[in-house]
């Protein structure tokens, strides 16, 4: 039997074939996505399960005209592989290769890009909406999964697209599952709905009804039946929102799914419709079936065993000794919460709840409820830990300020994936979180150099009981250093002299600092001897030794991850408040560039961000010889 889907680059391709065909070309289609995903490692449960989805709406719909959007889409590589990037799969989340995610610039395919949850129904409504307003007929499919409906954005955008009627398809992807399994009553009332046998015996009944009297009856039978979806169900939700019901549909059955889709596609329906599907996660694949997480998100794995390859390092993650300290906190006090935000495994609060099932809180897809969820325990005498990516955390900001900070409640954010992140690139790094948080009255900010500062951290946040707190840490493993006992606390506001020399003084906040002992080696071989601080702090700054430090040296580099307007702009402000720029300081800031870096090695995106030892030491350099630089380019000018 010949190999079809390598005879596919794009959909025009797959159209070519019957319906017949459409199962070989699924299950052929799913041996290479393992075969990719087996040498590039990244997303593979999601995929698998959307397989005989992806085939059945290209197929269907005139994709590039009509708009397909996957939301989150870390399940489109399927997606990926029959709209004309085959050739580049194995260049996957690497270096100038294709992103994880959809990207608009990457494919005319790609008509939204997305890799935070909840974004397909808001945008693909701005997408009908303006086909309508251009007299354009052509279809708008979101695909969604379950996962995503605990976002409120999701219904939000339902409850406008019903009250628009907008022409609008929502493929609801039903797996029972986001990242983890999923929570919250909008799970069960899935799990549940049109479900039974009732339903499903009558509704054959309807269709025999239908299929033995006349077209004029079966019109009426039609009506009959949207009655009996109303008595068995109660009433849809998504009836209620505006929605056009259809389902629930084996979602690997592709000749079915096309036969609905076409049946969709071809109506006189005005307003949006809502087709369920269900699926299964990892779906053919037995290591991804059989696995809890559904090989959500792997590493390069052996095809035959699914056995995955591991790390080489030897030293914790900074998300494991997270977790582990906050477990240490927690035996003692009782008070001490742990909140996700639908990535339990992902923020290490999966230990935590394996401790403390009573007092470990998933609220799914839902940042910004859990961040205001975490203040009501506050008001009330608890310490929760609302623990979230840095890049998640960007969608609660309203929540943080009005909710948290406004209020001075002691909420404590533990704040993963900080600074650059890999291969998830530029939707997942956590470039911004400095500058948001340290902006904001009432707040501490602190970051980790080393996990050991990061127990430190952790440590002090339990004492803090007045006001909101905040410690970010990276992706990773740590640096090996030896762990402190949760005894140990800082002085807020404290900064750390790590090594003294003359004339240059690097400010580190973060995870540099390794990187700024690297500089200063480079340096001290040329005859410079620098000064190392680690901050610790950007909100409050150690303000006495920052004074001492600027009025005791030639230069002053702050170094951090993240963006314009964080640690370095507020000690910018600080010395220019108090003149210190008057006595000939020079000062420079070395922050991430004002760009959004593409996905490749950590190291890598740190070299292109100019935050490696190298851009420092370079830094440092050209700061000392400013003078210069500046009288050549005062005479190139006056020539």
């Amino acid at each position: 039997m010949p190999n079809l889907i390598k005879q596919i680059n794009f959909p025009s391709d797959l159209r070519k074939y019957n319906k017949e065909n459409l199962k070989q070309i699924s299950n052929e289609l799913r041996d290479e996505l393992i075969d990719v995903v087996s040498e590039t490692g990244g997303h593979l449960g999601a995929g698998l399960g959307v397989v005989e989805l992806t085939v059945a709406l290209h197929y269907v719909f005139d994709t590039p005209k009509d708009k397909l959007v996957w939301d989150v889409s870390h399940q489109c590589y399927p997606h990926k592989i029959i709209t004309g990037r085959r050739d580049k799969m194995k260049t996957l989340r690497k270096g100038g290769g294709l992103s994880g995610f959809t990207k608009r610039s990457e494919s005319e395919y790609d008509p939204f890009g997305a890799a935070h949850s909840s974004t397909s129904i808001s945008s693909t409504l701005g997408m009908a909406v303006a086909k309508k307003l251009s007299n354009n007929n052509n279809n708008v499919i979101a695909v969604i999964g379950d996962g995503a409906l605990s976002a409120g954005m999701a219904y939000e955008a339902m409850n406008n697209a019903g009250a628009l009627k907008s022409n609008l398809i929502v493929v609801l992807n039903d797996n029972d599952m986001s990242i983890a399994r999923p929570v919250g009553a909008m799970s069960k009332y899935l799990a549940n709905l049109l479900s039974g046998k009732l339903y499903f015996n009558f509704r054959e009944t309807i269709k025999m009804v239908i299929s033995a009297f006349s077209k004029r009856f079966s019109q009426k039978a039609g009506k009959a039946e949207d009655l009996l979806r109303n008595i068995v169900t109660g009433g849809t939700l998504f009836s209620e929102l505006g929605f056009y019901y259809v389902g629930p549909i084996d979602g690997h059955d592709v000749e079915n799914l096309v036969q609905i889709f076409e049946n969709v596609k071809n109506s006189n329906h005005q307003g949006p419709v809502l087709i369920h599907v269900r699926t299964e996660k990892g779906k053919g694949y037995k290591p991804a079936e059989d696995s809890g997480d559904k090989y959500h998100g792997v590493s390069k794995f052996n095809v035959s065993t699914g056995e995955q390859s591991k790390s080489n390092s030897n030293t914790p993650s900074y998300t494991k000794v997270f977790a582990e300290t906050l477990i240490k906190h927690a035996e003692q006090d009782t008070k001490i919460i742990g909140i996700t935000g639908a990535m339990p495994s992902g923020t290490g609060l999966n230990l935590f709840e394996k401790k403390f099932p009573e007092r470990t809180f998933d609220v799914g897809i839902a940042e910004q409820h859990a961040v205001t969820f975490a203040a009501g325990l506050a008001t009330e005498g608890y310490k929760p830990y609302a623990a979230i990516y840095s890049t998640f955390l960007q969608r609660a900001y309203d929540q943080v300020v009005h909710d948290v900070a406004l209020q001075s409640l002691p909420v404590r954010f533990a704040i993963d994936r900080a600074g650059l992140v890999g291969a998830d690139g530029p939707t997942h790094a956590g470039s911004f979180d400095i500058t948001y948080l340290s902006t904001l009255p009432n707040f501490v900010v602190m970051a980790a150099s080393d996990e050991s500062e990061l127990v430190k951290m952790i440590n002090t946040s339990v004492e803090i009981n007045d006001r909101p707190s905040a410690f970010r840490y990276p992706r990773g493993n740590g640096t090996g250093v030896q762990l402190p006992s949760i005894k140990e606390v800082l002085e807020i506001g404290k900064a750390k002299i790590i090594k003294e020399g003359k004339k240059v003084v690097l400010l580190n906040f973060g995870t540099r600092l390794e990187e700024c002992k690297k500089a200063s080696e480079k340096l001290f071989s040329k005859g410079i001897n620098c000064t190392i601080v680690d901050a610790r702090f950007a909100k409050p700054l150690d303000e006495k030794l920052i004074m001492e430090i600027a009025t005791n040296h030639e230069v002053l580099i702050t170094i951090e991850e993240g963006s314009i307007g964080g640690f370095g702009s507020h000690v910018m402000q600080l010395l220019s408040d108090r003149g210190v720029f008057d006595t000939g300081l020079k000062f420079r800031s070395m922050i991430l560039p004002d760009i959004f870096i593409d996905q490749d090695t950590p190291e890598k995106m740190y070299e292109i961000a100019g935050l490696d030892s190298l851009s420092i030491a370079t830094k440092v350099e050209e700061t000392l010889n400013s003078k210069i630089i500046l009288a050549k380019n005062k005479n190139k000018i006056t020539n």
